[in-house]
């Protein structure tokens, strides 16, 4: 078992493939670790896509007049931050270890979320300003690619879709729950004081930064060199599958973000009557995210991803019907289920990452490589995969906000065009899958034996 280090408090020798020793208390020790992470992810997402609440109550009577252009580009603002900032933070968390970058990237947070709570509520304040706030909330983004680097070296392989799963979606969780803070504090003190949903998170980031500091540990396995990172990104499969999570994490986090802001433009909904709505689907995205990573655990990453984006086809094409009919009940209908899709394809997604780099180790352990080091090998570029997935789905994000921008200052008042935007992409992934991993498991499964056969579907 690993043992600690009481001045660094690295454990070192964790090996989480090691069987016995993960059933005498190394379970216990990701577990812990899971929570703490899950706990400080959530908080992050929260801040990150707090504007998505905020731009809801920026009307001329508040003193806070925008365009559409300029609310989506505000709500997109910390969406960029976030997608660059991921690389760095993962980067980070191999150099000073999971618990201390977590007690730091958590604390950071109080920045943006007390500029938040003074400048929201001063009327006039130029849209500059706000910019900048919001781009500052992008740290809150950043979380998510440290967080995941992370809890991948706590966990074996075959746990690895579930508990990437539940870490993320525990952490995606924060988009839905600062909608319904949103919503509490608006049925609390009225519409005049927005800028309280901010003011609620500063004890908990405070808390969650101590608890973190308390009970979480700094794994030496997580440790990795530049050239690692360097090495994923010379991978194919490292940038085909993060083509596949802009379209379920970018889809995700950008119909998160602008969902409020597209009901009122297309059906005139109040900023009351849309945060009722837009809560939804953020939170059921994130509760089928864990259930996303256990299906491809069982079934395999490509095939569950591939069913996901032909369901997401069929949910934009619902939007697209909706919109040209101004048909409500299945426009928000159709936005949800294609966030429960979003979130399935970001758990089947990321499972294909350990997946991939697995079956690379077991090839090189065929062709007479150590399999301890090809294994660590495997595991270290996994998290480096991650990491650059994760940033570029974040972007995608930011995609899908220009693409409403675009859509609704045209003149024609409509989202269509992004709908159909959206479905030309989520078109292009189904031959990704198709064409380069259905392909190669089909060519696996034919030649390799039936034990390889067997760990490659897992």
């Amino acid at each position: 078992m690993a043992e600690k280090n009481s001045k660094r408090t690295w454990l070192t020798g964790w090996d989480p493939e090691d069987e016995d020793a993960w059933h005498q208390g190394g379970r216990r020790v990701a577990h812990r670790n899971l929570a703490l992470s899950v706990l400080s992810e959530h908080i992050g997402f929260s801040v990150w896509t707090l504007w998505s609440v905020l731009v809801l109550f920026m009307t001329p009577e508040t003193g806070l007049a925008f365009t559409p252009g300029e609310k989506f580009l505000l709500v997109a603002t910390p969406t960029i931050v976030g997608a660059l900032l991921r690389l760095p933070y993962s980067y980070a968390v191999t150099r000073f270890g999971g618990r201390d970058w977590t007690v730091f990237a958590t604390l950071i947070l109080l920045v943006p979320a007390t500029l938040a709570l003074y400048f929201v509520g001063q009327p006039g304040t130029p849209l500059w300003v706000f910019l900048l706030i919001g781009a500052l909330g992008g740290v809150g983004g950043g979380t998510f690619a440290s967080s995941m680097t992370n809890i991948t070296a706590f966990f074996p392989q075959r746990h690895q879709g579930w508990a990437l799963g539940l870490n993320a979606g525990g952490g995606n969780l924060g988009v839905a729950a600062v909608q319904l803070i949103g919503l509490a504090v608006i049925h609390t003190t009225g519409r005049d004081h927005p800028e309280y949903v901010a003011a609620v998170y500063l004890p908990l980031i405070i808390v969650v930064a101590v608890l973190a500091a308390r009970l979480m540990d700094n794994v030496d396995a997580v440790r990795t060199a530049p050239r690692v990172q360097r090495e994923a990104a010379r991978c194919p499969d490292t940038w085909w599958i993060s083509l596949l999570y802009i379209g379920t994490f970018g889809s995700f986090i950008g119909f998160g973000i602008a969902f409020g802001l597209v009901l009122q433009y297309e059906f005139a909904t109040s900023p009351v009557q849309a945060m009722g709505y837009t809560f939804l689907g953020p939170l059921l995205g994130s509760l089928f995210r864990p259930l996303g990573g256990r299906l491809a655990d069982r079934l395999g990453g490509a095939r569950v991803t591939l069913w996901n984006f032909l369901g997401m086809a069929t949910g934009t094409t619902l939007l697209v019907i909706a919109s040209l009919t101004s048909f409500f009940g299945l426009f928000v209908g159709g936005f949800i289920a294609l966030f429960v899709l979003s979130g399935l394809g970001n758990g089947s997604t990321y499972k294909m990452i350990p997946g991939v780099f697995a079956r690379r180790a077991e090839a090189a352990v065929t062709g007479g490589a150590d399999a301890t080091r090809a294994f660590v090998q495997a595991r270290r570029l996994s998290g480096a995969a991650i990491s650059i997935a994760g940033a570029v789905g974040a972007l995608g994000g930011t995609a899908t906000s220009v693409a409403f921008t675009i859509s609704y200052t045209d003149g024609s008042g409509s989202g269509t065009p992004a709908f159909l935007s959206f479905l030309a992409y989520y078109s292009v992934c189904i031959l990704i899958i198709r064409s380069v991993y259905l392909r190669r498991e089909a060519t696996q499964d034919s030649t390799a034996p039936d034990g390889i056969r067997e760990t490659s579907r897992a």
